[in-house]
């Protein structure tokens, strides 16, 4: 019992640290990413922080495997470096009871994981949804302050409401849309409306602009041949940015319940990535244990590069299935065969060098005889 304590400490204190930073990491990117996105007027800033901390499961979902992979790797390969790993083998802790201790704290974070992707993540990425669909969140056009004009970089458009009412309609709208067609001619587009409304479309999940009783003038400046445009209700579709925080897929936010009674490719697609995320815990789990052998020539850092290789890999492998199954192919099993496969894999460096060396031997006492 000691040793396990022993040596789950240490393997959770290693992922413990590479989780935090790795986790650092990819908020701060995503975070910068998300604060240009407000800085043009695509996402108002006051929505940020909650956003972000609905989608933080769904980032721990997958940093926490690849930090009990890196901790795994350092710490053992700390104790092969101290030759700490070979007092624990002379005092009788064979390969097969050394990975029955590393799958304790594994199936420990097997447990922390699958409750982050089948219920957390998807409650996140739900309420995450709702948050940038609701009106009254003031996001994109929405973002609008009472009396101000305010310009787009995005789009080159300048809006100006004189008031907003508590449910999101904008009174006396203005919107100067300027596009340019070549270096020496610019096209201007200017609507106002007595009234308008930021709209969802359910289905879709886009977003439209109604503008009401009001008027569209476009030309070129300098010319008189405006084209002039009576309505009384105008729409039009908000495009959203490329890469922006409003591109998750929408299958994210459904409850793992709704999951399993579905028919649907892309349903069950999303239904085996989240319960193959925990499946992978284990496995990886002792391909870090046999890729850290090492010795206090070659370092603890050695085994580096492939180790991530092959990670990269596994996750490679399960993300071509996933879309596989979205487009409806049949695969066998699923995305099952990659586990199967990988486990395989770190079976064989598991046992391995001893069915080799046993091979060995064998084949040399029956050349003697």
């Amino acid at each position: 019992m000691k040793i396990l304590r022993y040596l789950t400490r240490d393997v959770l204190t290693h992922m413990v640290a590479v989780s935090f930073v790795l986790l650092v990491i990819i908020i701060s990117g995503r975070f910068v990413k998300y604060l240009a996105e407000a800085a043009v007027g695509d996402l108002a800033a006051d929505i940020l922080l909650p956003v972000m901390l609905y989608r933080l499961p769904g980032f721990l979902e997958l940093i926490i495997p690849l930090g009990l992979f890196i901790g795994i790797l350092m710490s053992y390969g700390r104790l092969y470096v101290e030759s700490e790993m070979v007092v624990l083998t002379a005092c009788g802790v064979s390969p097969s009871r050394l990975a029955a201790y590393t799958l304790a704290p594994a199936l420990v974070v097997m447990v922390v994981v699958a409750a982050l992707s089948l219920v957390i993540t998807p409650l996140g990425a739900a309420r995450s949804e709702a948050l940038l669909k609701d009106p009254e969140s003031s996001q994109g056009l929405n973002a609008m302050a009472a009396g101000r004009f305010q310009t787009r970089r995005s789009n080159n458009t300048t809006t100006y409401a004189q008031a907003i009412s508590a449910d999101g309609v904008m009174r006396s709208v203005f919107l100067s849309q300027r596009s340019r067609e070549d270096d020496a001619t610019i096209r201007m587009t200017v609507t106002v409306a007595e009234e308008g409304e930021v709209l969802f479309d359910p289905e879709t999940g886009a977003r439209y602009l109604e503008l009401r009783n009001g008027y569209r003038y476009d030309g070129y400046p300098g010319d008189l041949d405006y084209q002039v445009v009576s309505f009384d209700r105008f729409g039009e579709l908000i495009p959203e940015p490329e890469g922006g925080i409003r591109t998750a897929d929408p299958v994210d936010g459904r409850p793992t319940q709704k999951l399993l009674a579905s028919d649907n490719p892309e349903d069950q697609a999303a239904l085996q990535w989240r319960l193959s995320i925990p499946i992978m815990v284990p496995i990886v789990a002792l391909m870090a244990m046999c890729l850290s052998r090492t010795d206090h020539r070659r370092g603890r850092y050695v085994k580096m590069a492939p180790a991530f290789l092959i990670y990269l890999a596994y996750l490679m492998l399960l993300a071509n299935a996933r879309s596989k199954i979205e487009e409806g192919e049949a695969v066998a099993g699923g995305m099952l065969w990659v586990h199967l496969l990988f486990l395989s894999v770190a079976l064989a460096m598991l046992y391995g060098p001893t069915l080799l060396r046993r091979l060995t031997d064998w084949r040399r006492t029956s050349a003697k005889a």
